[in-house]
């Protein structure tokens, strides 16, 4: 506690808070940052125990109050971030130093930009940073690590003396499209001709897709989407990070945030894509198909999401990290934003150098995507 009463502390888990003093600072629904999707990965054992995410969230209070709040990990390795460290890590090894354990102050899982410093006031963004920043001392980690956060966050935590990195996403933006073919409408010639064939040719087997939410999600279409998640992360990560209970939570916690669509052939799935949506924007998340179908993955996840998206007058579909693909089908680069805190002087100085160069890189990058977009010139 300092002088004005303010008290920073650490939670071992998302438990320690009550769910409406977590709510009430996250704002436009952020599905990412409830406190039923958080606690859903604890209780599901997703994060804690063994899995080298051990919660250690944190909480400004004064006289009871809270006031500001931060979902921070204690991390063994930097697998499931997507803000990428394991060049840093091995330099710091080969230089004699100890990168793990780090805290990571982030969604698990989930490449998804949104609020990270939790708070209503300026002020006690400011504590809190300040907070965070002896807890990282305190704990005799190699640093601190906030990925994925929003300008503001990423401003303030720079003035604190972090340093900024960048990268892209392809998001979708809503221009107030009445319909599909209004977006199309929207594009060159030759982008809608190979939109129109795509959608044309995925379909083309007598596939149906069933958009679910709320309550019409029930166990079995868990089941399915389940074994998609698990033979799309087997081949891309080796070892998926979620398990079958963690979707089963969600469904019972936060079903009317879940969109899931599920493709049938011949009565049987045969592939799905899961979103979850706050109050204007739609994100997608995970997607699997069990047999070879073309431009099916295209039609779930990015063309079936537009469609949504219009129909139910939201601004943004936000379709994951990576994908240089989804530029021709109306996704434009973005900028993500992390910052990081890093305790050795002599290793911060070369990371920072590190950044400064990725940084106009990535920029140079993403102008010359957006240069090439599939949008009607002028």
């Amino acid at each position: 506690m300092d002088d004005s009463g303010l008290v920073i502390e650490t939670l071992p888990g998302i438990d320690a808070i009550a769910p409406s003093d977590w709510d009430s600072l996250v704002p436009d629904n952020h599905p990412f940052l409830e406190h039923a999707f958080l606690k859903s990965l604890e209780d599901a054992g997703c994060v804690g125990g063994n899995t080298g995410w051990q919660p250690c969230h944190v909480r400004l209070a004064s006289a009871g109050e809270t006031l500001a709040a931060a979902p921070l990990y204690l991390k063994s390795h930097s697998q499931g971030e997507y803000v990428f460290d394991h060049g840093w890590a091995n330099a710091y090894h080969q230089a004699g130093g100890d990168y793990y354990p780090k805290l990571q102050l982030s969604v698990p899982f989930s490449p998804v930009p949104g609020p990270r410093l939790l708070t209503r006031d300026a002020a006690h963004r400011a504590v809190l940073i300040d907070g965070l920043k002896r807890i990282t001392e305190r704990m005799g980690v190699s640093g601190l690590h906030v990925t994925f956060c929003r300008t503001a966050d990423w401003e303030a935590l720079a003035d604190a003396g972090f340093l900024k990195r960048v990268d892209h996403q392809f998001h979708w933006t809503n221009q107030g499209y009445g319909s599909f073919e209004d977006f199309l409408a929207a594009l060159s010639a030759s982008k809608r001709k190979t939109i129109r064939r795509e959608r044309r040719d995925a379909m083309a087997d007598g596939l149906t897709v069933d958009i679910l939410s709320g309550a019409d999600i029930r166990e079995a279409h868990w089941d399915a989407m389940y074994e998609f998640y698990m033979d799309t992360g087997g081949r891309k990560w080796g070892r998926p990070y979620l398990n079958r209970r963690f979707f089963s939570l969600l469904g019972e916690r936060m079903a009317d945030d879940v969109v899931l669509m599920l493709a049938r052939q011949g009565g049987r799935y045969v592939a799905g894509a899961l979103h979850l949506k706050s109050d204007d924007t739609l994100y997608g998340r995970y997607w699997g198909c069990n047999r070879d179908i073309p431009f099916l993955h295209f039609e779930l996840c990015y063309y079936r999401a537009i469609d949504y998206a219009i129909d139910h007058s939201l601004a943004h579909v936000e379709a994951g990290a990576q994908g240089g693909h989804k530029l021709a089908r109306g996704y434009l680069p973005t900028e993500t934003m992390s910052a990081h805190w890093i305790a050795d002087p002599g290793f911060r100085r070369a990371v920072a150098e590190y950044l400064e160069r990725e940084r106009c890189y990535v920029r140079e990058e993403g102008s010359e995507l957006q240069a090439h977009g599939p949008f009607r010139k002028g």
